[in-house]
């Protein structure tokens, strides 16, 4: 999602675009997540994932190569071509039964969640926004539930209606909570990743 600028003409042309097509990537967000896993050591001390809204699989693909030991649980919607050594479920990161799967699967304790998530886009600003943040409020719910005590969830945001009242709302359920935007997003893109580590009940402090 995010506010659209050019046409296809101009996405072809758009470097990371051509670098993912050139390097078999799936999506050019596997970009994104390979300058975030570099510059946060978002692997390290990671065994097992989850990865939500996986489909088309560009962030998947990037997981295994960076470490291909990774136990990797992938949810989306849509179909996605199978991953090597990825377990994949079809169907609503918001629906309880699919999140009862995603415990089954993981046996209930995961080290990282990762979710870079787009609602069908409107074309009405507004309505995206609420429609995505719907999606990420999801996603840190399924992260509090799921990750160990010094767990990390890495997730897509938009800065637009809400966004300050959500991002509030997630410094009283983890440690350290930051904001990034990785060189490979658009600049004109009001898209940002939330990364958030060590889920904690709401009597302690946060750190920015």
């Amino acid at each position: 999602m995010g506010r659209p600028r050019g046409g296809q003409k101009e996405r072809k042309k758009e470097h990371y675009y051509q670098e993912a097509k050139r390097h078999g990537y799936r999506s050019r967000s596997a970009y994104k997540l390979k300058q975030i896993a570099k510059s946060h050591k978002l692997l390290h001390g990671v065994d097992r994932v989850v990865e939500l809204c996986c489909s088309p699989g560009g962030w998947t693909q990037v997981l295994k190569e960076l470490d291909s030991s990774l136990q990797i649980v992938a949810v989306d919607l849509n179909s996605m071509s199978p991953v090597e050594g990825v377990k994949f479920i079809q169907g609503d990161i918001l629906d309880e039964e699919i999140i009862a799967r995603l415990e089954a699967l993981t046996g209930g304790t995961v080290d990282l969640v990762i979710s870079d998530c787009s609602p069908k886009v409107t074309g009405q600003w507004n309505l995206d926004v609420v429609r995505q943040l719907a999606l990420v409020e999801g996603t840190i719910n399924i992260a509090h539930r799921l990750l160990g005590e010094r767990g990390k969830v890495l997730a897509k945001v938009f800065q637009g209606p809400g966004f300050q009242e959500f991002l509030q709302s997630v410094k009283k359920r983890f440690n350290s909570v930051r904001l990034i935007k990785p060189a490979a997003s658009r600049k004109t893109s009001a898209e940002m990743y939330l990364l958030a580590i060590g889920p904690r009940n709401s009597g302690s402090e946060s750190e920015d």
